[in-house]
Order: C-alpha cells, then structure tokens, then sequence
C-alpha cells in the first residue's frame, strides 16, 4: 500500500508519496485581474500570464481551515491526474492539522478523506510532531526537543519529550508570514508606490531583500545614512510581467544614489524595512501586538516545564518553517536566548538544511516506522466507530 504525505499548511502544502521526493505547492487558488472568470488553482499559478494584482483565495483564515470548497478544489487537484495520481483504494495518508484544532474542522476532515476520497487509512498529526520525529530519529540518544515552527499565521513553540507532545509548554505568537507581508506591503504604500493589491509581488520582495538584524539599533543608524554610506539600502526591480517576469534586487555596482534610472523600471529603494519587517518576530510589540516575541516565548514555554528536562530542551531546538529563512535568523535568536537563559545551561539551535520541508521528511520516515499500521485509523474502523475512533487514535 502506498502512503501519501501531505503537510497541509496554510500557505504552501507540501506533499509527496513516502518513497519519493516532496513537492511545496501553493495551498490556495488565484484569480487574475485580467481573466476575472477562471480560477487558478495551486501550481497553476504559472499559467497566469500576469500575476499583478493577483487575488489570493486561501483554504485557511487565521490559521484554521475554514473555507472547505477551496480545499477540496485544491485537493482535488493535487491528488487527480494532472499531479499525484491517486488511487484511493490503495493508498493510506498522512495529513498535518494545527495545533488544537476545533473539533468540528476535524470531523470534517475525517468526513472528506474517509467518505469523499474514500482512503483506506489515515493518520491526522501535527508538523510538530513529524518535525520531532525527524529529529529523534537523527538523534535516538535526545530525549527531549522544542520546535519552533514559524509558519504563515502563527509561530508555535511546542517542546516534545520522547516524540510525546507536552501541552502545557506550548505557546502560540500570532506573527507569521502573512503578518509581516502585509505590514511590509502597508509600509511601502505609505512610503512610496500604493501595493496593498500586490500581495504576490511583495511577498516575493520579502523573501528576497529582509533579513533578521543582529544589532536593530546599530542597523537603524546605518539605515538612516545618506548616499554610499548607507550600506544596508538596496534598489529592488519590480516585475512589469513583460520583459521582467521575477523581481530582483539592483546588484551594489548599478545602483545610482539620486534614485534617478534612466531604464524605467520601477524601482522600489528599501533600508531600514530590510530588517524593520522581521524583527516583529521578535518584536511585536512594536507594531502593537501585546505578545512575547520568540526568545521569550521559548524561555516562558520552558519555565513551565519540570525543571529538570529545562536544560535539555535549550540544548535541542528545532527551527521549522518558512520564516526561519530568513538570514540571520537563528543566529539573531540563539543571541537573544543566550542573554535570556541561565549561564550554565547551553543553548543549541539548530536550523535544518531545508526548514520548509523538515516536517514532511518527519511524515516520510514515521511512514516507513513499523508500528505505522498501529497508529492509523482504517476506513473500516471509521465506517464502524465514526469520528470518536480518531478521537481516541491520534494524539491532538
């Protein structure tokens, strides 16, 4: 029987079969400016001929999914012939949800994949889970980890003590992806160009100019410095969708200072926004979010665990997520968690080689596990007991 790993996140789903390679799709579906009527769904972005004011249409909201006719489009889509090719009848899935996610979504969920799709078995888990299973695997002498999964809605920080998820230590910061796209999108319409409709284009801005500040205020001085010696400021080329189909930043050598380019590209100049963006995942009380930021959130997550596993849980923690892409990120938090912790006790932070994914690869080797057929709930078990079977099955 195959198995088909799917970490359904909120932005992107990353999905695969357990013996080959994993795709990250975009979770949602897309509607242009120029053709109004047709829907784009997931991977058929690239079909778009141009993506300006691309309209986003998400399964979730708030980090919950809410909006099932999305999801089943995107579903269909991704297990239907075009990409997966799934055959229901001999295939058992594993599927991530949120963390305590609202009962009511989750018999939904059992609902469509057992009476819809008809799988034979499912397993219902959090990324957090198959993110420590990863790591015990990668390390069977740790006993305890704490993952810090910083996605697109929520950042979660969740300590795990022998692949068991340990409830009362888990905190939740409401700062994601989503968050710091749409204030970097509010910072530049304030600035400069009105793009609060080019969701796609500034979140591509993002990925590619932010970076997490190792000194804020030393940052801000520089940020604020004229001409050449302002080192932090970078000219960005924003895509026409015609000659330029992808953003890019003006390499160092071609940028002029008055800002005036011959070229007409339009160019959108960026300083202090560079690191001003994602430093509200460490800051959000800077913006007006009355939350910890990460390293105090992990310290304050930790306290409330037995004080004897505490400084095992500083020695293992995962970064997972797309945010922890950003440059200087893990280094940025393991700084700030030093000046937090207690001086005997070490801190080790470890980012993965592919955060995005780091999950899934859990998802792939739990699939392979032998006590996998234990820890699934059958279709005839559902038929038989109803939803009250993955109750009691999966540990949520």
């Amino acid at each position: 029987m195959a198995t088909l790993v799917l970490d359904n996140g909120a932005y992107t789903a990353k999905i695969g079969y357990s013996q080959d390679k994993v795709s990250v799709i975009p979770n949602c579906q897309f509607r242009s400016k120029t053709s109004r009527l047709k829907t784009f769904t997931a991977n058929q972005l690239d079909e778009i001929k141009d993506p300006s004011g691309l309209y986003f249409i998400l399964p979730f909201q708030k980090g919950y999914l809410v909006n099932w006719d999305v999801q089943r489009k995107v579903w269909d889509h991704l297990f239907g012939k075009e990409m997966f090719k799934v055959d229901f009848t001999d295939t058992s899935i594993i599927i991530t949800e949120p963390y305590f996610n609202f009962t009511s979504i989750q018999e939904s969920m059992n609902e469509i994949l057992f009476e819809e799709y008809q799988f034979q078995s499912a397993l219902r888990t959090d990324a957090g889970s198959l993110s420590a299973h990863h790591y015990f695997h990668s390390k069977p002498m740790e006993l305890c980890c704490l993952v810090v999964d910083s996605g697109f809605s929520f950042t979660h920080i969740v300590p795990y003590c022998r692949s068991k998820k340990m409830k009362e230590g888990i905190r939740r910061i409401n700062v994601g992806g989503k968050l710091l796209t749409n204030h970097l999108k509010e910072i530049i319409s304030y600035r400069q160009l009105h793009v609060m409709d080019e969701t796609h284009v500034i979140n591509q801005v993002k990925e590619d100019v932010c970076y997490v500040s190792q000194q804020f205020y030393k940052d801000m001085e520089i940020a604020q410095l004229k001409g050449e010696e302002n080192t932090l400021m970078t000219d960005y080329v924003l895509p026409d969708f015609t000659t330029i189909k992808k953003g890019f930043c003006k390499p160092r050598e071609e940028i002029v200072f008055s800002g005036k380019y011959k070229t007409g590209e339009q160019i959108l100049r960026l300083a202090n926004e560079r690191f001003a963006v994602p430093e509200m995942l460490f800051h959000p009380s800077d913006i007006g979010i009355q939350e910890m930021g990460i390293p105090e959130a992990i310290v304050h997550s930790v306290q409330s665990l037995p004080e004897e596993m505490q400084s095992h849980f500083y020695q293992n923690i995962i970064l997972t997520g797309g945010n922890t892409l950003f440059p200087g990120f893990r280094e940025r938090l393991e700084a700030d968690l030093r000046s937090l912790v207690p001086t005997h006790l070490i801190v080790s932070v470890l980012l993965p080689s592919n955060p995005l994914c780091y999950p899934w690869d859990g998802g792939k080797l739990l699939a392979h596990n032998p006590d996998y057929d234990e820890m699934v709930v059958t279709r005839e078990d559902y038929e038989e007991n109803g939803h009250c079977i993955c109750e009691e099955k999966f540990d949520i």
